[in-house]
């Protein structure tokens, strides 16, 4: 029983990351600036978002694939962006969390998704397409190039389970989050619907956290606080206790957590100035030569 117990409570958490592992990084140690850093696993989550959802994925197995993606890059140990095209990353996470998931996807289908949302075509990565007809010719895979993007996929799958440790565990927030709305006894209130809606709202904007928030905090803080934003914005009345102790979480951390969702919108609108039109590297190629202009624009050898 006891064993029983335990092993349910640990499927209900996750290994949280070191300080070692939160103060430096591979792609730190080859001389990523830590702003690109940020910048790339940004939009290599967002990518992931992005593929996941045009695969019809359902968003348990997008949050598991993105949380992968961003364990990936930590630590010294961890994947280098001078080593890894992000892109092939970001497919290789959702492509292996879907695997081991109820909803398998083809390798075939995959490529072609990421072909599509890193394409001209695509509004992810070109946003004049939203005003242009797509074009098919330019997110075409012909055999050969499938066949070498397939074993690509398989290889950098292999490389993101040796990192790992073949740990794929991730535990998640939202059934938390259901069922401590419901222990809150806000479900039958008019607007419960809108107050879950946004609870999740703030529970998928934290995966692209730069603040690592999913790799810092467990799933019960991530959802208690993620309940505690949504009905502060929506001014929906929550029992005056402390009553977030109750789901193991403090003040402290629900005030770090509340302030890192709240600055998410800020920090996308900060990345999306930062970049205007140009895109954000996602492979090896593309972060050198971004390496490169920015030693011009300093002035350096």
């Amino acid at each position: 029983m006891v064993a029983a117990s335990l092993s349910a409570l640990s499927h209900l958490s996750n290994p949280l990351a070191t300080l070692e592992q939160l103060s430096t990084s591979g792609s730190q140690l080859d001389g990523v600036p830590v702003d690109l850093e940020n910048s790339i696993r940004y939009a290599g989550a967002k990518l992931t978002q992005a593929a996941g959802i045009l695969l019809q994925l359902p968003q348990d197995i997008i949050a598991q694939a993105v949380v992968v993606f961003t364990r990936f890059w930590l630590g010294t140990e961890g994947g280098s962006l001078k080593e890894y095209d992000a892109k092939d990353v970001s497919a290789a996470c959702l492509y292996m969390m879907a695997k081991l998931s109820s909803f398998p996807q083809s390798p075939r289908n995959v490529l072609n998704c990421y072909a599509y949302l890193l394409s001209s075509s695509s509004h992810l990565t070109n946003a004049s397409s939203k005003h242009t007809e797509p074009n098919p010719d330019s997110y075409y895979i012909s055999e050969g190039v499938y066949l070498t993007q397939r074993a690509r996929l398989f290889r950098t799958e292999a490389h993101i389970l040796r990192v790992l440790g073949f740990q794929t565990h991730i535990a998640l927030p939202y059934t938390l989050a259901i069922n401590y709305l419901q222990a809150l006894d806000v479900m039958a209130l008019p607007n419960s619907s809108s107050l879950a809606r946004q609870t999740f709202a703030h529970l998928t904007s934290a995966l692209l956290s730069p603040q690592l928030l999913y790799l810092t905090h467990q799933p019960a803080a991530l959802a208690t606080a993620s309940i505690y934003l949504a009905a502060r914005e929506l001014a929906v009345k929550l029992p005056s206790e402390e009553w977030w102790q109750v789901f193991d979480t403090d003040r402290e951390e629900l005030g770090f957590l509340v302030v890192g969702m709240k600055s998410m919108e800020g920090f996308a609108s900060d990345e999306a100035e930062k970049w205007g039109k140009r895109n954000v590297p996602m492979t090896v190629d593309e972060v050198d030569s971004e390496l490169e202009s920015r030693k011009i624009l300093d002035g350096g050898d």
